[in-house]
């Protein structure tokens, strides 16, 4: 398995999640998204092969302190918005569901994310997770809820880069 920068030579049509709203915006919405610059999109595939098996896209985010929890806000300087990065969208074709390729998919998201924060501070990943069983995925690696909503989690680049150590 590899995980490599969108192309538009990969094959997106067949690409189905059981979720028509991801299936939707991988098929009809990404390529406007990347060329606006509002995400970036990473494809999951076999080397060498351009079938979609999976996606993920990031971009640049940000939450207001206070919708963070009080032990995290005391580490953090005291502006109004706190720098993120949006893990926006995270999806495994049907057929390669439950192979653990969400856990890789995530991981080489998380891993992206922490390397490019020297070059854009970040100071954690945040998702919108979209149903209960998302938001158990994500809680299962370690993301905590903001204040303002249970299905936006995130997990600080501290806790991140002990994942890679």
């Amino acid at each position: 398995m590899k995980v490599s920068a969108y192309r538009k030579e990969f094959d997106r049509e067949g690409f189905s999640c059981g979720s028509d709203e991801l299936d939707f915006y991988l098929k009809r919405h990404l390529s406007q998204d990347i060329r606006r610059n509002a995400a970036a999109c990473f494809i999951l595939h076999e080397a060498g092969e351009l079938e979609v098996l999976g996606y993920c896209t990031l971009s640049a985010f940000s939450v207001r302190l206070e919708g963070l929890p009080e032990t995290e806000r005391k580490t953090l300087p005291r502006y109004p918005q706190v720098p993120l990065t949006l893990l926006g969208r995270l999806a495994i074709s049907r057929g390669f569901q439950g192979k653990g390729l969400g856990q890789l998919l995530l991981l080489d998201a998380l891993n992206r994310a922490r390397q490019n924060r020297a070059v854009i501070a970040s100071w954690a990943v945040v998702v919108n997770a979209i149903t209960e069983e998302a938001r158990s995925f994500y809680l299962r690696y370690g993301f905590e809820m903001l204040l303002e909503n249970d299905f936006r989690l995130f997990l600080p680049m501290k806790r991140i880069g002990k994942l890679f150590e």
